[in-house]
């Protein structure tokens, strides 16, 4: 293990103090609310541009992000807003070189989110056109929306900034109780030049023990 995701600010001097990376900072925002709404920006951005300087100096690569819930807006105009208000914090990241990572997440146990489908937000991605801002590609998450999980890696490694593993169903261990092959998904993620993290987010049923077992196996 180098690093700990998913840490909020308060604690990043602890993980740097034990010699480990916060691979995965916590952003501005939640869950539900996200880019996708304009009235959303101007807290957002007011709160990604205050943590980004911050997370430079502390050597934090990336933070996360979210879409938002659909709450009745269209995939075009959730698409089209989301757009505009990364294009407007991308200077910020860009100058610091912190990487902003939206994530991707079942729509099913986080009802009405919207970036549920790669494809969505792969083409925010590609709309930015920012190296600083990239896609964090849940496995767990995208084997329930869509599986097809090796090929569309492949198909997206250029807007794939980190990954998220998990067993299916039931985010446990990545073990022979669970639907996904990982070394095979991470032989995948290898072959396309991949440099990032991949964080192990799951529950595990024997401690430290499972999370020895899921890095031994994904080290391919």
């Amino acid at each position: 293990m180098v690093g700990v995701d998913l840490i909020s600010e308060n604690d990043w001097d602890t993980v740097n103090k034990h010699d480990l990376v916060v691979t995965m900072g916590n952003g501005a925002g939640g869950i539900p609310q996200g880019f996708n709404r304009l009235q959303n920006h101007d807290k957002l951005i007011e709160g990604y541009e205050r943590l980004i300087p911050i997370a430079a100096e502390k050597k934090v690569p990336n933070l996360i992000c979210f879409s938002g819930n659909r709450e009745g807006i269209s995939e075009e105009e959730g698409l089209a807003n989301c757009v505009v208000g990364l294009k407007r914090l991308m200077p910020t990241a860009e100058k610091h070189g912190v990487t902003i990572v939206m994530e991707l997440l079942n729509s099913f146990g986080h009802k009405d989110y919207k970036a549920d489908h790669t494809s969505w937000a792969a083409e925010i991605a590609r709309k930015v056109g920012s190296e600083r801002f990239k896609l964090l590609y849940d496995i767990f998450h995208m084997q329930i929306m869509e599986g097809n999980l090796i090929e569309t890696i492949r198909k997206n490694k250029d807007v794939i900034g980190h990954y998220h593993t998990g067993g299916v169903p039931g985010r446990n261990d990545l073990d022979e109780n669970q639907e996904i092959f990982y070394p095979a998904v991470m032989r995948a993620i290898r072959d396309t030049g991949y440099k990032g993290f991949v964080a192990h987010e799951f529950l595990p049923k024997n401690g430290i023990p499972s999370l020895r077992d899921a890095v031994k196996l994904c080290d391919v």
